[in-house]
Order: C-alpha cells, then structure tokens, then sequence
C-alpha cells in the first residue's frame, strides 16, 4: 500500500471514528522495511508489528523464526490478532478480536518529540499464560510514552501453543534445539527485536526494562534467569509474579503431551499435532500453576527460578517487585484447586501457628492462599537479590477505588495495571480524583525507574531500596504512598519456616 493510500485510510478512519483525536502519519524504516504509523497527541505509534515469522504449519511448536522482509511501506496503524485463547468473558486485559494463531507482534509507542535516546520499557501481559494480549487498551502505552519513554507492549504463544512438548515433537527436533517454552522464547525474540530496532523509534536498546503483572511477572523472572534473555534487558518489575514457583521438567512435559494428545482423540504423530485445529487445543483448559504452563525446560529455563536467586544466578540487574494487599481475596485453602492444595501439607503444629497467627480460622481462610502464592515468595525474592548486591525495591498496592464493587477491602490480584500504564479510561469500575493522583505517581515510578534504575526523584516519597533498608517497602494507598515495614510479617515469617522444614505442602 502506497503512502498516500495509507493517508487516505488514516483521514477515512477519522470520518468513521466517534471524536478521535487528531491524527497524522509517522514512519519508522526497521530491518524488514518502512512501517507507517500514527501520531496522535504528540505520541507516535506502530502497531501490529511482526517481530517473529507466523508460528503456523510446519512451525507450529518449533522456536520463533525471523519474520519476513517487505517492499514498499507497510500499515502500521491497527493492532494484530490475539493469540489463540478461550473466550474472553468481559476481561479487560484481553484485547479485541480477531484471533489467530499468527500472533507473533508487539506495538511501539514514542514521543513524537525527542533530543536524545529514551529508555525503552517492554511490557510482558498476564493472564495465566492462557490468555490475554499487547493489544487491551488496558496496556496503551501513550500516557508512559509522554513521560518520556518508548513502550512496547508484545503478544507470545498461549496455552498448548505456547507452552506444550510431545514425543513425537521431541523425535523430529535438531539436537540441542530448545523445547517447550515456546511462549518464553516468543518474549526473547521479541527482546532481541528491541534490541535490533529501538533505535528507530527513538529507543535506547542499552536502557531496556522488562515489566510483566502475574503470568507476565512469572515471565520476568523465567527471563531473569534464562541465559539466551541475558543482556537483552536492564531493568526489571515484577508485579505480582509468584516466585517460588515449580515448573514441569521435560519429562513432565511429555508425559502430559501424550496424556492430553490421547484423550482428545489426536493422533501421536507429529503431523497429527500440527494437523489439529488451534481451537482444539484450549479443551480442557491447561493449568497454570498446576503443572501444565509453567516449565522448567532445562535450556530456556534452565533452572527453578528461587534456587537461581538463591545461587547468585539471576541477572544482576534493577529489580522492583510487590504485590497487591487483596491478590487471591476469593480463594479458600479449603479449594480444590492447586492454589488451594498449597496448605494441604501443613502438620497441625505448624497449622495452629498459622491460624493464630491470622487471628483465627476466618483470617486464615481469607489470606494465607495470598500469602503462600505472592506475599511471601515477593519478599524472599527481594531479600536474596538485594543480599547479591543488587538495587531492590519492593511495594505493595492498596488502592482501592470507592466504586469498585468486588465484596473485600484491599487491592485484588491485577487492579495495578491500570494505574502503572495510567490508562484508567479502561478501568473496569468508575474512578475519580483520589485513583488518578494514584496513577499519576505510579507511572511516574516505573518510568523514572525505567530511566534512571532507581525510582525515586522529583518529590515523590523516598522508595527504600531493600539493600540499605531491609525488609521495608513502598505502599501505594488511597492517601498515596508511604514508605514502611513490610506489613503481617510475622505470618510471613511462619510461611518461610515451613519452607526451611521443608515446604510448605509437604
């Protein structure tokens, strides 16, 4: 398509659209070729953009290849397809449809305006690594980008497409090729794309930082820990990411491939696999923490990402890390679920200490699931990065907007992204003054962090880095943030003991 062409769409758009902002084009020449994007409110950006080869046919659960060249310019003015995932039933984290399995793209946002190179901040989605998107307009990165940042916000491989091994796969692989963690190494090819192409939209690639909320914080730190993500990053958020976590070895991985291939009806051939339409790989529906998406795959990642910070084996990079003060409000110990088998262990000692220690079985029931899963592991995180000598700063969110209508009284799991990416507008419940100031010093946060390794400046309250100030932390409230001791530490406490016996569900 002609630049004119593009032009005429853009201003055709313009017709069409309800009230949009005004919008010109921008052009970015990477690699492959010239891409042809907006610039709206002195923000310019490309959206849609391939950084990968489709995972389709024969490269269906194979690793990321390198997308194809172009001539002429090319549209970058719409998001891409979501990955393959189930329905997305009103979550706002998702993004539209279309779907497809050709999914592999991320979108840039810039400053239209800009003197120097910018940090660039890579946005890694949650979701369960079973659903979700770069594309949700919960993670437009316009209001980051006019802090004086690039953001790139990125689609990987979900479900069985993203995280699933077989023997027959296994049999037709090049020795020494990568298995499994297709999702993973879909957020390292991305990265390396920033690396090759920041500096066209006005990216510094030496200033990259990788931020991720959930199954987007486990993957930080799958990439703090995986050697073919070392150097391609330099900073790192993890926002409610687990982090004693146990992935599948790939012997695991297997046998669940060959478990699930034969009770679908599926033929165990390879051509079979890659035969079998991508919808019918989300029934039944993967666990996340139960084995199914989380994969210690031995190359990738190649070791449990506790005992890699316990050795000193991370990256030696910027961590900023917390948790929300209501993550997992809804779950009971008493669940059948994995997340409620996490306590099953506990001898009755070690029970009746927890118990008293939430003043009782109420307390118990409504936060040791959140305690067990976030709480802890973000402060065992933080203590043994800062004891390596690294800059660590950790928070927790309780911002907790007056029309938001889930029945407890913290912050639940997932409610910080639409103020660390200052996108309200997509909030799934009202918001007003109070939640705007919240989102305003929260960007400002992760974006002086993003360009300094420090968040701290200007006249925000001091953030104590863990190195000098142990165990104290940042908490975002309603009345805005203030520095303190970590809050229940005492329940913590008890948590990690159970590990040092010898875990928690033993």
């Amino acid at each position: 398509m002609s630049l004119v062409s593009l032009l005429g769409a853009a201003v055709l758009m313009t017709q069409i659209a309800p009230s949009p902002p005004a919008v010109e084009p921008a052009t970015a020449r990477i690699g492959e070729g010239v891409l042809v994007g907006r610039v709206a409110d002195g923000v310019e950006s490309f959206k849609g953009v391939a950084y990968a080869a489709a995972p389709v046919g024969a490269l269906r659960w194979r690793p990321p290849q390198p997308a194809a060249a172009w001539t002429g310019p090319r549209d970058a003015g719409q998001v891409g397809a979501i990955c393959i995932q189930p329905p997305a039933n009103g979550d706002n984290g998702v993004g539209p449809l279309p779907m497809s399995e050709d999914c592999l793209t991320l979108n840039v946002w810039a400053p239209a305006t800009r003197d120097a190179p910018l940090p660039v901040m890579v946005w890694i989605h949650g979701g369960g690594y079973g659903n979700g998107s770069g594309t949700a307009a919960l993670y437009d990165g316009a209001n980051l980008a006019r802090r004086g940042v690039v953001v790139v916000t990125i689609n990987y491989r979900l479900g069985r497409l993203g995280f699933f091994d077989h023997p027959a796969l296994a049999a037709e692989r090049p020795v020494g090729e990568a298995a499994g963690n297709y999702g993973v190494m879909d957020m390292i090819a991305a990265l390396t794309w920033v690396r090759d192409h920041a500096a066209a939209f006005g990216g510094d690639p030496a200033q990259v930082t990788i931020f991720g909320e959930s199954a987007g914080g486990v993957a930080v730190s799958q990439l703090m820990v995986a050697p073919a993500a070392r150097g391609l990053f330099h900073r790192a958020v993890i926002q409610s990411g687990l982090g004693r976590q146990v992935g599948a070895p790939p012997e695991e991985t297997l046998r669940r491939g060959v478990e699930w291939s034969v009770a679908a009806g599926i033929g165990q051939t390879a051509a079979d696999l890659r035969a079998v339409p991508a919808e019918r790989l989300l029934s039944p529906v993967p666990s996340f923490f139960g084995g199914d998406l989380i994969l210690t795959d031995g190359a990738i990642v190649p070791v449990e990402v506790e005992a890699a910070f316990a050795e000193g084996l991370q990256a030696p990079v910027p961590l900023i890390l917390g948790t929300n003060s209501a993550e997992f409000w809804w779950m009971k110990p008493s669940d059948l679920t994995p997340y409620g088998a996490l306590d099953d262990g506990i001898d009755e000692t070690r029970r009746a200490a927890l118990v008293a220690a939430y003043g009782g079985q109420a307390g118990y029931d409504a936060h040791v699931v959140s305690d067990i899963v976030f709480n802890e592991p973000a402060r065992h995180l933080a203590r043994l990065h800062s004891a390596a000598g690294h800059p660590t700063w950790l928070y927790r969110f309780d911002v907790v907007s007056a029309a938001m209508p889930e029945p407890h009284t913290g912050a639940t799991h997932a409610s910080e992204r639409q103020y660390v990416f200052d996108t309200l507008a997509a909030s799934p419940w009202p918001t007003d003054e109070m939640d705007q100031r919240a989102a305003t010093v929260m960007a400002d946060y992760w974006t002086r962090f993003a360009a300094t390794g420090d968040p701290n400046g200007a006249d925000r309250p001091v953030w104590p880095d863990q190195r000098s100030a142990p165990d104290r932390l940042l908490e975002f409230g309603n009345a805005g943030p203030v520095a303190k001791p970590i809050p229940f530490s005492e329940r913590l406490d008890l948590i990690e003991a159970g590990y040092r016996v010898a875990g928690p569900a033993d």
